[in-house]
């Protein structure tokens, strides 16, 4: 059956979701959202790749930036940075082009690759949407990396896709309830935008109280 479009999530909230359920929920339910110098420099690096209007042509290759996708079946919506059409044999047709190209989508992120698989999910639910709206394949894609200037290849394995369709399942059932997490604090919140908001430590407090009491305590020492 799939999802009716209203109920469609963005697909780079999975990344937010791996990373940290809570954050996704402030960010994707409560509508909760803070800058930092992280957020900015990813911002400043995806409106390089985001120009809608330039598609590069060149022998043999197709360049298309922020290109809108969606999955009916897993429920989400949003854009690549860059798909990259090559010809191949055994390819696919293209409405206004000659010949047969294969599908290559391509993540912008600003950082280094990371040990965790959030990039490689995102990356990886963006292949599925391919797959689904051109029915054809998309065994690989790539991340490039602001801090190395590389690209990163990412085969789309079926234990990614599993994860991906798994992740998704979760998030729609959070976003139903209206649900968000309770704080789980570890030292990756530090770098979180939303730590001001989330207020990780809070977790470990024995009540809101004595936590703003204690805040209160050591701005005046």
């Amino acid at each position: 059956m799939g999802y009716a479009e209203d109920d469609y999530l963005m697909i780079s909230g999975i990344q937010h979701f791996k990373f940290c359920r809570r954050q996704w929920a402030l960010i994707h339910i409560e509508q909760q959202w803070e800058e930092n110098v992280h957020t900015v420099v990813g911002e400043l690096m995806h409106k390089r790749a985001h120009d809608p209007e330039l598609v590069q042509k060149r022998k043999g290759l197709i360049v298309a930036r922020a290109l809108p996708v969606a999955s009916r079946e897993m429920g989400v919506s949003g854009v690549c940075d860059i798909v990259e059409f090559q010809q191949n044999e055994d390819g696919i047709r293209l409405y206004g082009h000659r010949g047969l190209y294969s599908i290559y989508p391509i993540e912008y992120k600003k950082g280094k690759p990371k040990l965790t698989d959030e990039d490689r999910l995102q990356l990886a639910a963006q292949a599925m949407c391919l797959e689904e709206m051109f029915s054809a394949g998309v065994p690989e894609g790539a991340v490039f990396y602001g801090e190395t200037r590389r690209r990163e290849t990412v085969k789309i394995t079926q234990e990614l896709r599993q994860e991906v369709k798994d992740c998704f399942r979760e998030m729609h059932g959070y976003y139903e309830r209206r649900y968000t997490p309770k704080v789980k604090w570890s030292k990756a919140c530090n770098a979180c935008s939303l730590k001001e908001i989330c207020i990780p430590k809070l977790g470990k407090a024995v009540s809101v109280k004595s936590y703003i009491a204690r805040m209160l305590e050591e701005k005046e020492t």
